[in-house]
């Protein structure tokens, strides 16, 4: 199974970059991630967050691999301990899909990115910076790994 994290925003500050590269790496073996960057729309004096967002999702959509597996992290859905993504890690890898996480621009998704995904991740209640969600996402798949390999990373 390989995983994308697709995300809207481009151009990580360093240090989430190399946070990313190295979780990167570690998963190289069981779950290979790879990133890709929808550039985030301009957001005029206007207030026209709508078309933006509209156009963020419908360039998300148009790079969605085939058949995968899509979450979309959402502040309205379903918060995961490590343990219950490591659960939800083994049944994507049985379903012999690859797996799309979905990361939203600074107002969200679009309502069709919504509707197409299969599942919504909560990160839980706290507002976290989007560069930084990229890096707790490759900490927390590499954690769930780790779970199922009984690796001793998770001390939990």
């Amino acid at each position: 199974m390989k995983a994308r994290l697709i995300s809207v925003g481009e151009r990580m500050p360093g240090w989430v970059a190399e946070g990313f590269a190295e979780y990167r790496k570690r998963l190289s073996r069981e779950c290979p991630l790879d990133l890709i960057e929808i550039p985030l729309r301009t957001r005029g004096k206007s207030g026209d967050s709508a078309r933006a967002i509209a156009d963020e999702g419908n360039a998300m959509l148009a790079v969605l691999p085939r058949d995968s597996h899509i979450v979309a992290l959402d502040n309205r859905g379903k918060p995961w301990s490590s343990e219950q993504l490591a659960e939800q890690l083994a049944a994507w890898r049985m379903s012999g899909r690859d797996l799309a996480i979905l990361i939203g621009g600074p107002d969200g998704h679009a309502r069709n990115v919504l509707a197409r995904a299969h599942q919504c991740w909560s990160l839980g209640p706290l507002t976290l910076p989007h560069m930084l969600v990229r890096l707790v996402v490759a900490e927390q798949l590499y954690r769930a790994v780790s779970l199922l390999g009984n690796h001793p990373y998770h001390r939990g």
